[in-house]
């Protein structure tokens, strides 16, 4: 393990954060708990996480300008500051797409994603300095305080890159499950009742059937989100909603209804033979 494996290893486990970091979850809970917030926010309307997307403009805008206070000389130094208030316009939407998706974190991912948050509001905090003093003329202190916010930025994007890539927040949960291809069977009929779901194996993965009317309905039963169990969620509306973070899936096909979740649900076809439910992957 390297030093810095070490470093974040302890901020892991570092329990004195969850004192800040559990109120504040929860109060951002409940600030995005309206749907249409929940889904602008999570990239639910565009089916991918929006935060990682938000995070290129801030990030490319601040490393432009660095590159051009370091080696462009008083030709380009207008065009540095541009690039500093664009970065600093774009990290207003991107500290709230990331907020967003950290509440729905725990334990050492929620202590990880505070001190992520914290070196990006620090690097956030420099760069206004950095700007105020440009505008003011001064900008060898302007370009000292940018160069100290990106080292900040960095930190924070690092630790960004640890909880996806290391610890896999935020990451489709479901994107290596693949259920049978050919009709398989996963339950008597009689053993469904009306309105009833629940969960069942379906080769090498899990599935949840629902009865809802006349149709069994099925879906993975692992929320693509988090993993949640969708067994046990409710049922209502031919939808399905998450017991963890109340993403909410449409039975007939899966797609997303309400976020967090922005991947839609594995679907299932399914039919009766012989008075047993199967099911297959839909092609």
């Amino acid at each position: 393990m390297t030093q810095l494996e070490d470093l974040v290893a302890r901020v892991e486990t570092w329990k004195a954060l969850d004192r800040v970091a559990e109120p504040l979850a929860r109060a951002v809970g409940r600030a995005v708990r309206p749907t249409p917030v929940r889904n602008v926010l999570s990239g639910t309307v565009i089916g991918h996480p929006l935060h990682p997307l938000l995070t290129d403009v801030p990030i490319g805008a601040w490393t432009m300008a660095a590159v051009l206070d370091l080696a462009g000389g008083p030709r380009t130094a207008r065009a540095a500051d541009v690039l500093v208030a664009a970065g600093l316009a774009a990290a207003v939407p991107t500290a709230a797409t990331g907020l967003n998706d950290w509440s729905d974190t725990q334990g050492a991912d929620r202590r990880i994603g505070l001190v992520h948050a914290t070196a990006n509001s620090v690097a956030l905090t420099f760069y206004a300095a950095s700007l105020a003093a440009r505008l003011r003329g001064r900008r060898g202190a302007g370009r000292a305080l940018a160069l100290v916010g990106y080292g900040c930025v960095t930190g924070g994007g690092y630790l960004g890159g640890h909880l996806v890539f290391a610890r896999g927040v935020n990451v489709n949960r479901t994107a290596w499950r693949r259920g049978p291809r050919r009709w398989t069977d996963v339950l008597a009929d009689a053993e469904l009742a009306a309105g009833e779901h629940r969960r069942v194996p379906a080769g090498s993965v899990s599935v949840l059937l629902v009865r809802d009317g006349d149709r069994v309905e099925a879906l993975d039963s692992v929320c693509s989100h988090l993993g949640g169990p969708l067994e046990e969620g409710t049922v209502d509306g031919g939808c399905v909603t998450c017991p963890w973070h109340g993403s909410t899936f449409r039975l007939a096909d899966g797609a997303v209804v309400r976020g967090p979740a922005t991947a839609a649900q594995p679907s299932y076809e399914t039919r009766v033979e012989e008075g047993r439910i199967q099911v297959r992957r839909r092609p």
